[in-house]
């Protein structure tokens, strides 16, 4: 107790010197706390994307991931009603799972008759409403929502399509796009046009619309090759358009009804899909449920191999920009801490020196070497533990007055302009952190001085000048 009193006396003689180490050391804890929460928001928003999009979980056929990008239909899994049933009737599983929705992926041709254009596409079928209700999920208690989809509640060849697909096909001015730029006269008079066997079989799959198609300016037609192998063509409403946030996915995305897609593939045959996206309640329940879904799938693997994959897995661009912040968080607390070890070093150093004299007196009158130590590290501890909570305060504050200010910006994952969010408050885990190592680093930056001043000799300090 007498070695604190005499540490805050110690400090408080040269008041200005104090503060400002003191206020170096609480700068530095706020630029680490605002960055750690800045980060922690992205982290957030890009976790909640991707599992309002994929759940946390999709059960797949086992070489899916890998190979279904070129045939899709190739690695769908069959008895998926009974899978979803067997899911659902698990009194473990039931009380975690939020929602458990089947869906199909399909690649094409998308075409717009009346533009002369047409673009690859790669397709999903989903439920609607179960779309709806992932999209919902917000355990984090962001403030961006994701938008509703379009597809829910209407009619079974409706479809929505990428911003960009919605672009290239030139259906912006129908579907009231804004930010779409419109092509050259000349680049429309050389445009690719759909071929005749396409066209011709749009005819035929669509007869009341032979008056109408291209009558309507929303109506597309999709060329996919069904299950046998045989081209099969239908027409389609677009009512909406969503930015998928990724360019290359934007122009190939087309999002239809589950059964309009297994209609097409699969006409009179077994339906079939390609995953089941699980969503649980909370994300932390990942491990608990994958546990208890292993003996399900190990019963319905005996007839093809399935596998099931976590978000992080499905979204390895996810992982990677988790890694690429944390590296950054540790290479901003690295620089801040070395000028935090450096500041409080010069800060002791000089102390060391000014009372070189009374450290000779107090060492002459009986006080050990142990002693002098204790009080140079009491006086570097006292300044990073008072550093680091002011710190912490001025965080605190300025993340509130932050948010309150609701800048847009867009983050990574996201379409739209959300309000810039700095998450400090309820960071204990970063701010526990945070503020340890920064004390820590506070007294092993006086552990050197302090060892200089106990090593003093005795005459010399007194004979010092």
């Amino acid at each position: 107790m007498m070695t604190l009193s005499l540490a805050v006396r110690n400090l408080l003689r040269n008041r200005r010197r104090s503060l400002a180490t003191l206020l170096a050391m609480a700068i530095g804890s706020t630029s680490i706390l605002l960055f750690g929460g800045f980060s922690d928001n992205i982290k957030y928003e890009m976790h909640t994307r991707n599992v309002q999009r994929g759940g946390h979980l999709q059960i797949q056929h086992r070489d899916f991931y890998l190979y279904g990008s070129g045939n899709p239909t190739a690695y769908a899994i069959s008895d998926y009603v009974k899978i979803l049933a067997a899911i659902q009737s698990d009194a473990v599983l039931k009380k975690m799972i939020l929602v458990a929705t089947p869906t199909l992926q399909f690649g094409g041709i998308a075409g717009n008759y009346a533009a002369s254009v047409s673009r690859t596409i790669v397709g999903n079928g989903f439920i609607a409403e179960d779309i709806n209700r992932m999209r919902r999920w917000n355990d984090f208690g962001l403030r961006s929502r994701a938008p509703a989809s379009a597809l829910e509640g209407a009619g079974p060849d409706a479809a929505v399509v990428g911003t960009g697909l919605a672009r290239v096909l030139q259906l912006c001015q129908a579907l009231n796009i804004v930010r779409c730029p419109k092509p050259e006269s000349e680049h429309k008079a050389s445009g690719k046009t759909i071929p005749d066997d396409i066209a011709q079989l749009s005819l035929q799959e669509t007869p009341a619309a032979a008056g109408g198609v291209g009558a309507s300016s929303r109506r597309i037609e999709v060329l996919v090759v069904n299950a046998r192998g045989a081209p099969n063509v239908t027409s389609l409403e677009v009512i909406g358009a969503e930015d998928q946030g990724i360019k290359e996915l934007d122009e190939i995305s087309v999002m239809m009804h589950l059964g309009k897609v297994q209609q097409l593939i699969y006409g009179k045959s077994q339906p079939k899909v390609t995953s089941i996206m699980l969503q649980l309640r909370h994300s932390d329940q990942i491990p608990a449920a994958l546990e208890r879904l292993a003996p399900i799938i190990a019963r319905f693997s005996t007839s093809q191999p399935l596998a099931v994959l976590d978000f992080r897995a499905l979204n390895p661009f996810y992982v990677q920009t988790i890694e690429m912040f944390d590296t950054i968080f540790g290479f901003v607390f690295a620089l801040i801490g070395s000028i935090v070890l450096f500041t409080i070093s010069n800060t002791m150093n000089t102390a060391v020196v000014e009372r070189t004299v009374e450290i000779g007196t107090v060492r002459a009158i009986g006080l050990r070497r142990a002693g002098i130590r204790r009080l140079f590290v009491t006086e570097g501890a006292l300044l990073g533990v008072c550093g680091a909570v002011l710190g912490v305060v001025l965080a605190l504050v300025l993340s509130a007055v932050v948010n309150q200010m609701e800048i847009p910006w867009v983050p990574p994952s996201t379409v739209e302009p959300v309000p810039l969010t700095i998450l400090v408050w309820g960071e204990t885990r970063m701010i526990l952190g945070t503020t340890l190592g920064l004390i820590c680093i506070a007294v092993l930056s006086a552990w050197w001085p302090a060892y200089r001043a106990a090593q003093l000799n005795v005459v010399e300090a007194l004979r010092h000048v």
